[in-house]
């Protein structure tokens, strides 16, 4: 752990647009390093609609070759319907072969006794395809994902030659700031703003377009040096798209590549 005297970090305000329960581990090596986290989740998760394709699903596990995992919010949504359903998860999921966008999502999974096999270099949904073309081609696959979840997976596989069996897991919705992140955002006193999903870029867009474009304008201040961090590749896409300043992208989604992109950003040598 690095001593907060050492690092650049020391007293900036760091929003977080993630849901608490997902960033414990983040706000404690931030505040390690004298950072002041604030937590303004951007989304949030909610069980899907209808859960009849999601519980086909686990109770037919073994009619499966892959399970692709594309984010922790579908590992823990499987996990606690799989404990409503009453299925063995330790014994169902062994006898399917599973595979994670990227380090987190794998942690997370293998954290609950899932044996995830294959980790995506590039950690993100595409990848899953492109990487491992080979072990999914013809084969079934079980993807459970969010109900805002794009398309280009399951029609990457499918061109495989692949059974996709694409089920919404959990359902996504925008939450608007409030308390002492809606405060920083409307004040401007923020030195980096983490995005961790495309739906939290649209949805602080849609509710900074409700205060007129406040926000926005604080935080791309070229007077004002205001980080904006994605995490994963995706993210940043969508920040270049609303044509952001100072867009930082973490080199993949794990923790400590999110505080080597900050620290990088706010050295006393950063161009940025």
């Amino acid at each position: 752990m690095a001593e907060a005297s050492a690092s650049p970090l020391v007293g900036r305000s760091i929003l977080i647009t993630r849901a608490s329960g997902q960033t414990e581990s983040l706000v404690r090596e931030l505040e390690a390093r004298g950072a002041k986290p604030v937590l303004q989740p951007m989304i949030a998760f909610h069980p899907p609609a209808d859960f009849v394709p999601l519980d086909n699903a686990l109770r037919n596990l073994r009619s499966f070759d892959w399970l692709l995992l594309t984010s922790a919010n579908a590992v823990r949504a499987l996990l606690e319907r799989s404990r409503f359903l009453a299925v063995d998860v330790m014994k169902s999921f062994a006898a399917v072969r599973i595979a994670a966008v990227g380090p987190v999502t794998a942690e997370v999974a293998r954290g609950a006794g899932l044996p995830v096999s294959h980790v995506a270099a590039k950690h993100q949904g595409i990848a899953l395809a492109e990487e491992f073309a080979v072990e999914l081609a013809r084969k079934r696959i079980l993807l459970p994902r969010s109900n805002l979840a794009g398309s280009d997976l399951p029609d990457a596989l499918r061109r495989l030659g692949a059974d996709v069996t694409d089920v919404v897991a959990y359902r996504t919705f925008a939450a608007e700031p409030e308390g002492e992140g809606q405060n920083h955002f409307l004040r401007g006193h923020l030195d980096a703003v983490l995005f961790f999903s495309p739906s939290a870029v649209r949805n602080f867009l849609n509710w900074d377009e409700g205060q007129g474009g406040k926000v926005l304008r604080s935080i791309s201040n070229e007077h004002r040096k205001t980080a904006v961090v994605a995490v994963g590749p995706v993210t940043a896409a969508a920040l270049r798209e609303a044509s952001l300043r100072n867009i930082v992208q973490a080199s993949n989604t794990t923790i400590p590549a999110v505080i080597e992109a900050l620290e990088m950003f706010f050295a006393p040598t950063s161009k940025l």
